[in-house]
């Protein structure tokens, strides 16, 4: 179900004040933010962190309407140049890929977009949730930075089924 990802920006900006345009446009797109990145700063790389197959949880089953314990991949990867720009978080139920499309998956570190167009796979992505979150530990290491927290989540659809959740993550001081 898509937000209304206007409102979204506004209800953050009340919170914590005016957001950059290009803050903005990260956190309403419905395309992807590689090649947004990659017009911004050169082409970008994508870094593998993890990497796994696992057992979907109740709450992650729930989020991409599959049973709880169905396999997913769970990836998780830094977009950026010299230093990370993105930390993204993606779930992906294996049922709904075929071969070939798993195996580039599996090769890591190739921007889904890019596997979405080499496979022709139409697609739709619908923006979930835009939001302002504290620093984990793991991203103030990331991001050397205890900075809040800029996200969006949203769902990759596919034939009207969830192909891919993904969660972006980057620091409200970044992009300004």
């Amino acid at each position: 179900m898509d937000i209304d990802v206007v409102e979204e920006i506004k209800r953050i900006e009340r919170l914590i004040g005016p957001l950059s345009n290009t803050q903005k446009i990260l956190l309403a797109t419905d395309g992807s933010i590689t090649r947004i990145l990659d017009v911004m700063f050169g082409e970008v790389t994508i870094k593998t962190l993890v990497q796994e197959f696992r057992e979907a949880s109740e709450e992650i089953a729930e989020k991409l309407d599959i049973a709880a314990g169905e396999k997913i991949n769970y990836r998780i990867v830094l977009i950026g140049n010299k230093e990370p720009l993105i930390h993204a978080i993606s779930y992906i139920p294996l049922a709904r890929l075929n071969n070939d499309f798993k195996e580039d998956l599996i090769r890591a570190d190739i921007p889904i977009g890019k596997i979405l167009r080499k496979h022709n796979i139409e697609s739709r992505r619908e923006v979930e949730k835009i939001d302002i979150e504290e620093p984990t530990k793991d991203l103030k290491r990331i991001f050397h930075t205890d900075s809040l927290m800029l996200t969006r989540t949203y769902n990759i659809i596919h034939k009207d089924k969830i192909l891919i959740r993904i969660k972006e993550t980057f620091p409200l001081t970044y992009f300004k």
